[in-house]
């Protein structure tokens, strides 16, 4: 009996369904996915010459996170370091998460000795920029910046190492003034930084720190002379010398000093949310000197590598950098959309020491140092 033609079409399009999920089930569904395009496939070429690492699909990292399923995390994160390790369980439940906190230079120099020495066992580094360089041989060369600008990761470009591509900064601090205003009144507090060579800010009427690293963060902008010639005759305002910013900030709070001249952000605000007579008050002159911080990467042993992407790419999320902003405090990245600081900086002129200048930034110090007239100052957290 023969076939009408409406059967002969049924039965044509059965037979293409057939053929279709053999080949599924033959190649896999990734046979099927959508093909990188031109220009990420010449990016990956581009990235592969030069030694580098190159993905060009985020759920090829997914898919060898899920095989890896443990994650150890050496951070420079502090206070908001439990926080942000549940967070990121919670995300991604088929990881098994560890978390430390490294903090400091001298913490950091034995971490990298153990590095070096093949006894670390870790899947994300905090790589202090204080010996960065002695840390890139011992890092995993994937392009970050890269795989980020092609959206291959979700991480702002500019979290990133720009030279090397393989590390990327989690945090920023920028400098403020602190001060009281039942000492200083409406009319005093300074607009700008050469407001503070006043007359009325000679002998001991601020305190600031005699280690700079904010002060420093002005040569970007201002110049290293410019700033050399400021930090002279800062010091010849005879200013309150201190150390440490919560110990400062408590004497202007508690009316000990009328100000205190490059305070941290972040600690500048926690002052004043405990504030509850509402004495305390912020300035923010420009430039704003801003210094990028914590900065992570991936070892070139981790057993964990594609996990340590998904890390490094959700902690610059915003959901990572708001629980970085409520518990460092106010410490995110400048580059984080919707940080504290891209909040409070936006629109306005900035003196940043970034990825280039970072190594500069002691011997900077050092200079300020001794334009101040001491001899040496030691290095902090």
């Amino acid at each position: 009996m023969a076939m009408s033609i409406k059967q002969m079409r049924i039965r044509t399009i059965l037979a293409y369904m057939l053929f279709l999920f053999t080949c599924f089930w033959l190649v896999g569904p990734s046979a099927f996915a959508a093909s990188p395009s031109a220009t990420l496939l010449k990016a990956k070429q581009e990235a592969e010459s030069k030694g580098y690492t190159f993905i060009t699909n985020r759920d090829e990292i997914v898919s060898k996170a899920k095989k890896e399923g443990k994650l150890r995390i050496m951070s420079g994160l502090d206070r908001s370091g439990r926080a942000t390790t549940e967070a990121f369980g919670k995300r991604y439940p088929f990881i098994d998460v560890y978390q430390e906190s490294v903090r400091g230079p001298d913490l950091g120099q034995r971490f990298l000795t153990e590095v070096q020495a093949g006894r670390a066992n870790w899947d994300i580094a905090r790589t202090h920029m204080d010996f960065y360089s002695e840390w890139l041989p011992h890092l995993w060369k994937v392009d970050l910046l890269g795989m980020s600008e092609h959206g291959v990761l979700a991480i702002p470009p500019k979290m990133i190492d720009p030279k090397n591509r393989i590390a990327m900064a989690v945090l920023s601090q920028f400098a403020v003034v602190f001060y009281n205003k039942n000492l200083v009144s409406p009319s005093q507090v300074p607009k700008n930084w050469e407001d503070m060579l006043k007359p009325e800010f000679k002998g001991r009427k601020f305190i600031t720190d005699i280690r700079p690293q904010n002060l420093a963060s002005l040569v970007p902008a201002w110049g290293l002379e410019k700033t050399l010639d400021y930090a002279r005759k800062i010091a010849a305002q005879e200013p309150v010398w201190g150390r440490g910013p919560s110990r400062m900030a408590a004497t202007v709070a508690t009316g000990e000093v009328p100000l205190y001249l490059f305070n941290n952000f972040g600690n500048a605000k926690s002052h004043q949310f405990r504030d509850p007579t509402g004495t305390i008050g912020i300035a923010i002159l420009e430039p704003v000197p801003v210094r990028v911080s914590s900065e992570h990467a991936i070892p070139a042993k981790s057993r964990n590598s594609h996990t340590a992407l998904l890390w490094l790419e959700w902690i610059a999320s915003p959901e990572a950098q708001k629980l970085i902003d409520e518990h460092e405090p106010l410490a995110a990245s400048l580059y984080a959309r919707g940080s504290a600081a891209e909040q409070e900086l936006r629109g306005k002129k900035l003196s940043v020491v970034g990825w280039e200048d970072n190594a500069k930034l002691e011997p900077w110090i050092a200079k300020m140092v001794e334009a101040f007239g001491f001899p040496t100052a030691g290095k902090t957290k």
